[in-house]
């Protein structure tokens, strides 16, 4: 498979979990994932008002930084606390394209542990 060919595959997949998202939101704001392959990012977005309200990365100085499941756990607690602060407790899970397992999953657990609910 070319690469053209996987890369459309990708944003295929990304559009299609949005599109369900946005069904499904009902005013709630947005868990965005993404997963690199050194890092794993995390934002929690307002998507009517267009404003990111609470981040978390790998590369945060708290906790191990990296690309395993430790660090998906890390970011996963880390983005719910900040969620919190900012008064957000209910949210949608947006995997983007990336498939619901390994780090994607460690780190929506760490997050539904960490009292996000979702």
């Amino acid at each position: 498979m070319s690469k053209k060919r996987a890369d459309t595959l990708f944003e295929r997949r990304r559009q299609r979990v949005r599109y369900r998202l946005r069904q499904a939101a009902k005013g709630r704001v947005r868990l965005s994932v993404f997963r690199s392959s050194r890092h794993i990012y995390a934002q929690i977005i307002d998507d009517s008002a267009g404003h990111t309200l609470a981040a978390a990365s790998s590369l945060d100085g708290k906790g191990k930084g990296g690309s395993d499941k430790e660090a998906a756990i890390a970011v996963g607690k880390l983005i719910a606390e900040r969620a919190k602060a900012a008064g957000v407790e209910r949210v949608v899970f947006d995997r983007g394209g990336f498939l619901y397992h390994g780090r994607v999953a460690a780190l929506a657990d760490a997050a539904r542990e960490a009292g996000l609910e979702f």
